[in-house]
C-alpha cells in the first residue's frame, strides 16, 4: 500500500462519474448546456440590478449577492468537470482540490446565510410595510452580506486545513469534484474530526438556518391570517413566492441527496454522484428563471427591454 505523508505534494485523480465514463462525452451536454443557462441567467440579473436604479432596493441587492454566489459555486466546479468529460483530463493536485473544495462547499454556506437574510427581508416587508426602508437599509444590507460571507469563511476554512495533517493511502476519487467526505475516505485513518466536524456543518447550516427561515415564515402566516382584505392577503403571500420556489430548489435536492447517501445503499454509485452534481447546479440555474418570471419590477425591465429592441 502506498502511503503519502505530504499532503501538498499529493495529485489526486477525479474519475467523473462511476460506471458511466463511455458516456462522459453525452453526459457534457446537459452539463454544458446549465452552465451556459447560470452564466447568462445570473449575469443578466445581475446586469439588471446593477444598471436599474429602480431595482436598488434590500430584497434586489439580497438577490445580487445570491446570483454572485452562485456564479462562484458554478465557476469553481464546472469549468473542471468539462475538461475532465472533454479531455479526460482528471488530475486535480491537492491545492488545487482542497481550494475546489473550499470555495464549492463555503458558497453553499453563504447560500443558506442570505436566505435567511432573505427571509428575514420577507418579514419585515410583510409585518413591518411601513418601517422596510427603515430597518433594512443599504448599510443592514451590507453587513447581512459581510456575516454570510464569514460564515461560510469559518465554517469551511477548517474543511482543508484538517484534510492536510491527514495521510492519504488513495489517490483515485469516484467522483466529480473534490467533495469533503469524498477526499476523506481517501485517508488511511484517523478521519474522525474531519467526519465529526463535517457532520457539525451541516447539522448547523441546514438544521438553524431552516430554523430560523421556518420561524420567519410563522410570523409572516401569523400576520397574514390577520388581514382581513382578501386583496391584501394575495399581495402578502405573492410577496414571498419567489423566495420560497427558491428555498425548495435549494434545500430539497441537497436534504435528497444526503439522504440517499447516507441510507440509499441499493442506489448505484452513479446517482449518487449525479444527485451531488445536481445539488450544486439546480439552484444556480433556477433562482435567476424563479425571480425573473415571479417578479413584476424584472419581469417589466426585461419585458421593455425585449420590446425597445424589436423593430
Amino acid at each position: 500500500m502506498l502511503i503519502f505523508n505530504h499532503s501538498s505534494f499529493i495529485t489526486f485523480t477525479l474519475t467523473g462519474i462511476p460506471g458511466l465514463e463511455s458516456q462522459h462525452p453525452w453526459l457534457s451536454i446537459p452539463f454544458f448546456s446549465m452552465f451556459l443557462v447560470i452564466l447568462i441567467g445570473n449575469g443578466a440579473v445581475l446586469f439588471l440590478v446593477v444598471t436599474k436604479s429602480t431595482l436598488h432596493t434590500p430584497m434586489y441587492l439580497l438577490l445580487a449577492l445570491l446570483m454572485v454566489v452562485d456564479l462562484i459555486s458554478t465557476l469553481a466546479f464546472v469549468p473542471k468537470l468539462l475538461c475532465l468529460f472533454w479531455l479526460n483530463d482528471q488530475d486535480i493536485t491537492s491545492n488545487a482540490c482542497f481550494t475546489q473544495m473550499f470555495f464549492i462547499h463555503g458558497a453553499s454556506v453563504v447560500r443558506s446565510a442570505l436566505l435567511v437574510a432573505m427571509a428575514f427581508d420577507r418579514f419585515v416587508a410583510v409585518c413591518e410595510p411601513l418601517h422596510y426602508n427603515t430597518i433594512l437599509s443599504h448599510s443592514l444590507v451590507g453587513r447581512l452580506g459581510l456575516v454570510a460571507l464569514a460564515k461560510g469563511v469559518i465554517l469551511i476554512l477548517p474543511f482543508p486545513l484538517l484534510l492536510q495533517r491527514l495521510t492519504f493511502c488513495h489517490m483515485v476519487i469516484p467522483h466529480t469534484y473534490c467533495d469533503h467526505m469524498a477526499v476523506v475516505k481517501m485517508a488511511c485513518n484517523h478521519t474522525r474530526p474531519n467526519r465529526i466536524y463535517g457532520l457539525f456543518v451541516i447539522l448547523l447550516v441546514v438544521g438553524f438556518d431552516l430554523l430560523l427561515i421556518g420561524f420567519s415564515y410563522a410570523l409572516i402566516l401569523q400576520a397574514v391570517v390577520r388581514l382581513k382584505s382578501r386583496d391584501a392577503t394575495f399581495k402578502a403571500l405573492s410577496t414571498c413566492s419567489a423566495h420560497v420556489f427558491v428555498i425548495l430548489v435549494t434545500y430539497v435536492p441537497a436534504l435528497f441527496s444526503s439522504i440517499t447517501h447516507r441510507i440509499g445503499s441499493n442506489i448505484p454509485p452513479h446517482a449518487h454522484i449525479l444527485l451531488a452534481n445536481l445539488y450544486l447546479l439546480l439552484p444556480s440555474m433556477f433562482n435567476p428563471i424563479i425571480y425573473g418570471v415571479k417578479m413584476k419590477e424584472m419581469r417589466d425591465i426585461v419585458v421593455n427591454c425585449i420590446c425597445k429592441g424589436m423593430p
